[in-house]
């Protein structure tokens, strides 16, 4: 998902995307927000409703395209939406949750946690509140192979962390057999080793890599969020297998490790789902990318939350993969058509 070191929780939405500033034609910029919510009547069931939104940071690329797409729908459904902005930090997360709880002033929250472990018990009390609850992109609880709610009453809409990487290591293998490379050596730049988010998908990506023949795991080692991580993980596969035919790691990790490597015949596959990474596949010079429209999931989490706030009965356990599945394994014919719904 930062040059920058953070207390560990709050990594946790870094391992699927990198901290960037907005650009004013992503999105519209984010709501202030502050640390608590104000006492005020709460909604009816039947009036206008509000939303809160409890992204990664507000600086965050990522999370400005999802509340971009929260707003935008909430506008066109009798609704307002707040972001709250912890700005990466777990425990600020957590205190925001629960103020907004007691304030008693929203009848849905939308959360990308931070530490999914760290939010559970605030969205239980959420629950208990009768606001619904939607947890969006990353799982909250300890499981990373499930969509399932693991906060009973809880909505999900998240990208399961192990079927991104096995996805991952599929497209890795797609790229050895589009150049009939056999052995072909991959190198894996997985994201933070002190993750167990990252730990799962880089499980899942190895094993598909492992299971596949002709096909060696060349180097595995961190690559980070930044093209500076990347970067100087490249410079060492490199080191090591000069001759590495495929590399698979976060959008800006790709970027860091393109840059080094110039003038190799490298197949990329990238972690990401920004407007460059699409343009990079486009192009040809990356062989593909994990794709999602972060601004259409942002959407359809409102549209979750409301309908279930205004009494509609929705499924508890959704996939973000299942909102564009045409798109998510994004090779060049795949995206296409595809323009990306945010900048890096």
């Amino acid at each position: 998902m930062v040059a920058r070191w953070m207390p560990l929780p709050a990594l946790a939405a870094v391992a699927l995307l990198a901290a960037g500033c907005v650009n004013p034609n992503t999105a519209d910029p984010p709501a202030t927000a502050g640390a608590s919510a104000s006492a005020s009547a709460s909604t009816t069931a039947t009036g206008p409703q509000r939303i809160a939104f409890f992204g990664f940071a507000k600086a965050n690329s990522f999370a400005a395209a999802t509340f971009a797409g929260i707003e935008e729908y909430a506008r066109a459904n009798d609704a307002t939406a707040e972001f709250f902005d912890p700005n990466f930090d777990a425990q600020t997360q957590v205190r925001q949750i629960q103020d907004a709880v007691t304030a008693k002033r929203f009848g849905v929250f939308v959360v990308q946690a931070n530490d999914g472990a760290a939010v559970v018990p605030a969205l239980q009390a959420a629950v208990r509140a009768g606001i619904a609850v939607v947890v969006h992109f990353t799982p909250v609880g300890t499981r990373y192979d499930t969509a399932d709610p693991q906060v009973d009453g809880t909505i999900t809409l998240i990208d399961v962390p192990a079927r991104n990487g096995a996805a991952l290591g599929r497209l890795a293998v797609q790229a050895c057999q589009s150049k009939k490379l056999n052995p072909c050596q991959v190198g894996y730049l997985e994201g933070l080793k002190a993750l167990p988010l990252d730990n799962a998908r880089t499980e899942a990506a190895v094993a598909v890599l492992k299971q596949t023949p002709g096909i060696e795991l060349a180097a595995q080692l961190e690559g980070g969020y930044t093209q500076e991580s990347g970067r100087k993980a490249m410079q060492d596969v490199l080191q090591k297998e000069p001759g590495i035919d495929v590399i698979i790691g976060s959008s800006q990790a790709v970027a860091g490790a393109e840059a080094v490597a110039k003038g190799k015949e490298i197949l990329y596959v990238a972690n990401g789902a920004s407007r460059q990474t699409v343009k990079a596949v486009q192009e040809g010079r990356w062989f593909a990318a994990y794709y999602m429209p972060v601004k259409t999931l942002g959407a359809r989490a409102a549209e979750l939350g409301l309908a279930k706030a205004r009494g509609t009965q929705v499924p508890a356990t959704n996939l973000a993969t299942d909102v564009d599945p045409g798109t998510t394994l994004g090779t060049k014919d795949a995206l296409a058509e595809v323009t990306g719904e945010y900048d890096e």
